[in-house]
């Protein structure tokens, strides 16, 4: 009994907390359904952070909430599960299956040591490089789980050694959802939260009488001009990052590389299988790039997935047994407790109570003004998806900067660029969420290198708004 306390005891702290939260009267401002939504993001915030309990008990505990706590039907929060980017999930991690099926995984990953070499840090650096190009272009949810089973055949070649594996897999899957989070701020089309802000910034500025006067459209290649450099300075920094606090004693891969090499030699040349499978996989990137705003990406993900049944590349049985469905769980009840955060206005609320509290600093203005925008957009969007804290923050974030005579683009695009800050939750970015369910990562990782991503993505933001952006005219 006192070992399962003891081991519980951040689940039966939490529960204070959040009764203590409760019999409290709700603070002006804030309506009791969204005070019972707070109540609700705390106590999964901590018990993602401290996990007493699996994750999936806490999206299953977040989806009773709803309905004890908020009295909604449970039909309604059924809905409210299956959005099209939990589709998109669901569809990534099946694809990924489907491809390590087929061994395409171990001939991508040999493709990317024939340019980094063996050594372990510079094939996770090299890793990142690729997944960061990719995303910054086709999305962050596409190449994570495109990449995911490439990080995998190279642990599984490593070592047999648990504990070693585990330390060279924490390296190579931030490799991946950070390299992915960090380039979907570089163009547009790199993730929904772009086009968002472009939209308000065009819509919320527009004047009928004298379109020219306020005139702030963003094109795709300005958002390049102006997000792309912030994207190529950040990504050796997280790798620097990630080698000083993820050791390994695995220095060099080369054992393993002989072996990938000896594995794909015995395989031979690409058969008929494999090209069919290169051709199913191309037709599923057309469709996320030049489909997915008709159909959604989580249709076309799920498209993919069948056609690898259909034509016989996968089975069901391999699918069902390769898949972490406990991820797709956790992803859809935190998109369902976003979604209360912006319908019961608790966002709003707790955007305009951060700013009050910057005020008294001196910092609700200028330069103070955008460090403080960053510090409330990180916090949000590592409670909901970075898409809808864009579409929460995007207005009152605006309206604060023409009250305060603060550049209106700058603000836009330090609350666009800061919404992929999400290093801290496992939930924080679609990409972590994804090498999650590989089961090598645990959420305390992502608090462990999480604050030092973000400082690191704070100074480099704040640099740029203060001298860069001046200088391509902002």
């Amino acid at each position: 009994m006192i070992s399962y306390l003891r081991e519980k005891r951040w689940f039966f702290i939490t529960l204070i907390i959040q009764a203590a939260m409760l019999l409290s009267p709700a603070p002006q401002g804030v309506t009791p359904e969204g005070w019972r939504v707070l109540v609700m993001t705390v106590g999964a915030t901590i018990l993602f952070i401290t996990e007493p309990i699996p994750l999936p008990a806490v999206a299953l505990l977040i989806v009773l909430g709803q309905v004890f706590l908020l009295g909604l039907d449970s039909s309604l929060v059924a809905k409210s599960l299956m959005k099209d980017s939990v589709l998109f999930i669901m569809g990534s991690l099946m694809l990924a299956v489907a491809l390590v099926k087929q061994k395409l995984d171990k001939r991508l990953a040999l493709l990317i040591i024939k340019v980094t070499g063996s050594n372990t840090y510079s094939i996770a650096f090299g890793i990142s490089i690729f997944s960061g190009i990719l995303a910054s272009f086709i999305g962050e949810h596409t190449v994570a789980a495109m990449m995911l089973p490439v990080a995998l055949s190279l642990l599984q070649l490593a070592t047999d050694d648990s504990d070693q594996r585990r330390a060279l897999a924490v390296l190579f899957l931030f490799s991946i959802s950070y390299a992915c989070a960090m380039a979907g701020i570089g163009t547009p089309s790199g993730g929904a939260r772009n086009a968002i802000m472009i939209d308000y910034l065009r819509d919320f500025f527009y004047a009928a009488d004298d379109p020219a006067t306020y005139d702030y459209t963003v094109s795709y290649l300005d958002w390049m001009i102006y997000a792309y450099p912030i994207f190529l300075i950040q990504l050796p920094l997280m790798h620097v990052i990630l080698r000083w606090t993820f050791k390994t004693d695995i220095k060099d891969l080369g054992p393993a590389v002989r072996k990938l090499k000896e594995q794909v030699g015995n395989e031979g040349a690409l058969t008929g299988q494999h090209y069919v499978a290169i051709t199913l996989f191309v037709v599923i990137l057309i469709g996320w790039v030049g489909f997915s705003s008709n159909v959604g990406m989580g249709t076309i993900a799920i498209l993919g997935a069948v056609l690898f049944m259909v034509t016989g590349l996968v089975r069901w049985q391999d699918i069902n047994s390769g898949v972490n469905w406990g991820v797709v769980l956790l992803y859809a009840a935190a998109i369902s407790l976003g979604v209360q955060m912006r319908d019961t206005g608790a966002a709003a609320w707790v955007a305009g109570l951060f700013m009050d509290t910057m005020s008294p600093f001196g910092i609700d203005q200028g330069t103070g003004l955008l460090a403080g925008v960053m510090i409330l957009t990180t916090f949000i969007t590592n409670t909901m998806s970075n898409g809808a804290a864009v579409a929460v923050l995007g207005p009152i974030v605006l309206s604060i900067a023409v009250g305060t005579e603060t550049n209106p683009l700058a603000v836009g695009m330090v609350t666009a660029i800061s919404s992929a800050f999400a290093y801290f939750t496992v939930i924080g970015t679609p990409a972590s969420t994804i090498v999650y369910s590989s089961g090598y990562l645990r959420s305390t990782d992502f608090m462990k290198v999480g604050w030092r991503m973000a400082l690191m993505s704070f100074i480099i933001l704040l640099l740029a708004s203060k001298f860069y952006w001046p200088l391509v005219g902002f």
